[in-house]
């Protein structure tokens, strides 16, 4: 994150109390912060924060910031190796987090413009994305990018605050008590909005009393507060509070003495809002019909009330809003391209978080941006397309599509290989799509530039029906299981069968940039698609098959070794491929205990062991086993016998040989249900997906998919007439039926027709009528209104798989692996 302001290394010291270690006597100014060494855009000029987590330490990645450039850091841990950095400045704090968020509130105080401060449970980003919109054209506003709204998030977000800025607008979110006491050090708002209470984080305090009173402490200096009085646990907490006593409280809600009153709400295509401001009635239009959004604007309308804006700016102005896109979109594009949309909004801090991401994709060398005019950006024009030249190229970005006239007007700007449009359309129309062919493209426009269009104009077609995944919830979902093992304690992450029908690369590809420690995929083609699509991660092949060692072998892949005929044909492949004698392949013995799958009985193993001592050119990276019944507790006597027998034949292999070999056992189910036996690693499967098979982790983890489609004809039959093949479907009364464009070809099984299963539409339940066919199932809309080409949920977090799971009499893991590949996957990530 830059600053519009320079601070020396020893200004840094002394606002954060650290001590100085260098030998270099040059004088280093400070104008960037970096917290995560893989968001280096410039090494001149930055702070490095090696901030300690739960599951990373930053100190790890001094050595390589050093090697790229990066010259000042501010650390809690001695450094071994300094002395092989001689250049290097560091400032010794007792925290690092502490001295970021006390160098960040140093930075705040030096400026004395209106800070708007949000916070509450939902809405938090939209009602910031949404205030920019409504008053970028009187201020030069700074905002918090994306969601940066946590400990570190926030003083980042502060940290962006320079000369120019005549309005900032920051929000701040927490998820235990004393976390707000930090944010409104950094913060000090004098404008508050609360947008709302729900259940987020409620384990974390007493109740939602408390959680109210936590919040509300980021107004302590405000000089305004805005909140709804609906929610009648904020009114309370407002009203007994001392501090709310001596600042403007504002309003709004159904009450007769809220200083903003609302009257109605007239849903057609847009929201119509009255209401009665100092005693005359008001409105205003709002381009939306859903509850959420109509509150996060009437937020909004009582904040420009505030600030003195008159009626018909206010109403000219929200009648415009623009929905914001909280996620970016990654999904499949001609010409074996992938696409990333971010096409919702175009500035300079959210087009450097969108790179981020790109950067994380691994699958095409080559990365292509087509970017908008930047509107609104403060800056004249030569200097802010100055910025984002260094920006694309610090990035590594070989191609630029500029669409707008300051880009074209700018393109002397740009090293790369660039072409220019001055619209959309007129990019449209001539560019030839055979120059985009095994790439991936980043779209980020301004919302006027319509980027929809070229949206549709490179994805891959495909039919209405589509698998969602949400990445994040997939990292969360990492991260819960990360959270109840040892830091020492490795992760092998299951990828295989298409990464549970989610996507092999892409599931892959996010583990590794969250560092995961192994993958693990069940045949060797699908290790060698994972190779070649730039996946680096240690991958272990579950079923090697004899056609394969040579291959395992080329692309440095790692086989389970079941039986001694998988062990020969190694040995046999080793032995032709004349590997140098520093290139001993990597294996994972498997070790059966009890499940009776594949591997190796416990009278085995002292053959094994002799054939493994004679051979160097094998290496044990580690011995393994399967519990049978690790998710149920009536069989757990078996299961400790199975791991009892496990720790004796590993301990006898162990003692034979000098180096360390991993052991493992547990899968997902396991890991939660059995912290005693954690070893050296586990195995994470279906629990990295959503899918919770313990009780005990139930609440923490997040479903990643959401298969959905759309309704493709509606009709309404009578009474006597029957519905699909073998006319099963019997229509009792005149109904209204929908067909939908998915059937048992691409993984909806045929058991869930005639009334067995339901989908979601609109937020109503639709029975299945007649039989499933190969590519529609039709459902019952009797009491639902719908039209064609509305969205249809099957599975999310209204029905879960496991319902759906139980309703055919099988397992989740079948339903998720079973989504046909023709479903298009779309990848969302926040």
């Amino acid at each position: 994150m830059k600053s519009g302001i320079e601070l020396s290394v020893k200004d840094i010291c002394q606002i954060t109390k650290g001590n100085l270690i260098c030998s270099e006597k040059e004088e280093l100014l400070i104008r960037d912060i970096l917290v995560d060494s893989r968001k280096l855009i410039q090494a001149e000029g930055t702070a490095f924060f090696a901030l300690i987590g739960s599951r990373n330490d930053g100190h790890k990645y001094i050595s390589e910031l050093y090697s790229r450039g990066v010259r000042c850091f501010v650390i809690s841990r001695n450094i071994p190796n300094f002395k092989e950095m001689p250049k290097a400045q560091f400032i010794h704090v007792k925290n690092t987090l502490q001295a970021l968020q006390t160098l960040c509130a140093y930075h705040r105080k030096q400026f004395d413009f209106p800070i708007i401060g949000i916070t509450g449970s939902n809405g938090k980003t939209i009602i910031k994305e949404w205030l920019y919109q409504l008053l970028h054209k009187d201020h030069h506003i700074v905002r918090s990018p994306k969601s940066y709204n946590s400990q570190i998030g926030v003083p980042l977000s502060v940290w962006q605050i320079n000369k120019e800025n005549t309005l900032g607008i920051f929000e701040a979110g927490i998820s235990e008590p004393d976390e707000m006491d930090r944010l409104e050090a950094i913060l000090k708002p004098n404008i508050g909005i609360f947008t709302n209470i729900g259940q987020a984080h409620d384990k974390n305090f007493i109740n939602t009393a408390q959680k109210i009173g936590e919040k509300l402490k980021l107004f302590r200096s405000a000089e305004i507060f805005i909140f709804c009085s609906d929610y009648s646990e904020i009114m309370a907490k407002v009203i007994g509070t001392e501090i709310f006593k001596k600042m403007k409280v504002f309003s709004w809600g159904k009450k007769d003495n809220d200083d903003l009153i609302i009257l109605s709400k007239s849903i057609e295509k847009n929201t119509l809002v009255k209401a009665i401001f100092k005693e005359e009635t008001v409105s205003i239009e709002i381009p939306f019909t859903d509850e959420a959004s109509i509150e996060n604007a009437i937020h909004c309308w009582a904040l420009m009330l505030c600030l003195g804006y008159k009626h018909e700016i206010i109403q000219e102005r929200i009648s415009r809003l623009n929905p914001i896109a909280m996620r970016l979109e990654f999904k499949e594009g001609i010409n074996n391209c992938s696409i990333i949309n971010d096409s919702y909004n175009s500035d300079f801090k959210s087009l450097a978080i969108a790179l981020d991401f790109m950067n994380q994709q691994s699958k095409h060398i080559k990365k292509t941006i087509i970017l908008s005019d930047i509107l609104q950006s403060g800056l004249n024009e030569n200097d802010l397309y100055e910025d984002v030249a260094k920006l694309l190229e610090a990035k590594g970005i070989q191609k630029l599509i500029g669409i707008g006239p300051a880009i074209s007007r700018q393109c002397k700007q740009f090293e790369c290989d660039k072409s220019f449009f001055n619209t959309t359309e007129e990019f449209i129309q001539s560019f030839p799509v055979s120059q985009i062919r095994n790439q991936t493209i980043l779209l980020k426009g301004a919302r006027i530039f319509e980027f929809e269009q070229i949206d549709k104009f490179l994805q891959k077609k495909s039919h209405e029906t589509v698998l969602e995944i949400h990445l994040n919830n997939l990292v969360n979902n990492l991260n819960t299981y990360r959270s109840i093992i040892k830091p020492s304690t490795k992760i092998m992450a299951m990828v295989k069968a298409f990464s549970y029908g989610c996507g092999s690369f892409e599931i892959a590809n996010i583990l590794q940039y969250h560092n995961i420690d192994y993958l693990t995929v069940a045949y060797v083609d699908e290790g060698v698609d994972l190779r070649k699509a730039g996946i680096s991660t240690p991958i272990m092949v579950m079923n090697p098959d004899p056609l394969g060692f040579e291959n395992i072998i080329k692309y440095q892949l790692e086989p389970e070794i079941y039986n001694f005929r998988t062990l020969s044909l190694l040995e046999k492949s080793i032995e032709q491929a004349n590997l140098p004698s520093n290139k001993a392949v990597k294996i994972h013995i498997k070790i059966d205990t009890g499940m009776h799958r594949l591997g190796f009985l416990a009278e085995e193993v002292p053959e094994l062991i002799k054939r493994l001592e004679r051979n160097d050119m094998i290496y044990i990276q580690s011995i393994f086993s399967h519990l049978a019944a690790s998710e149920d507790k009536e069989m757990d006597s078996f299961t400790f016998s199975q791991i009892k027998t496990f720790e004796t034949i590993t301990n006898s292999i162990q003692d034979r040989f000098k180096h360390p070999i991993l052991r493992h056992i547990l899968n997902s189910a396991g890991i939660s249900r059995f912290p005693g036996y954690h070893f050296d690693m586990v195995r994470l499967g279906v629990g990295l997906y959503g899918i919770v098979p313990e009780e005990g982790i139930k609440g923490k983890l997040k479903a990643i998919s959401c298969l959905k489609t759309t309704i493709s004809q509606i009709k309404v039959l009578k009474a006597g007439e029957t519905v699909g093949y073998n006319r099963k479907g019997k229509i009792n009364t005149t109904t209204p039926i929908a067909i939908l464009p998915i059937g048992y070809a691409d993984g909806i099984n045929r058991q869930l027709g005639n009334g067995n299963f339901h989908v979601s539409i609109n937020g109503i339940k639709a029975p299945t009528i007649g039989n499933i066919c190969m590519d529609m199932m039709m459902v019952d809309l009797t009491g639902i209104d719908a039209k064609e080409g509305d969205k249809v949920k099957i599975f999310n977090k209204e029905i879960s798989l496991e319902e759906m799971a139980e309703k055919q009499n099988t397992i989740p893991y079948e339903i998720l692996t079973g989504i046909s590949r023709r479903v298009k996957r779309v990848y969302f990530y926040e």
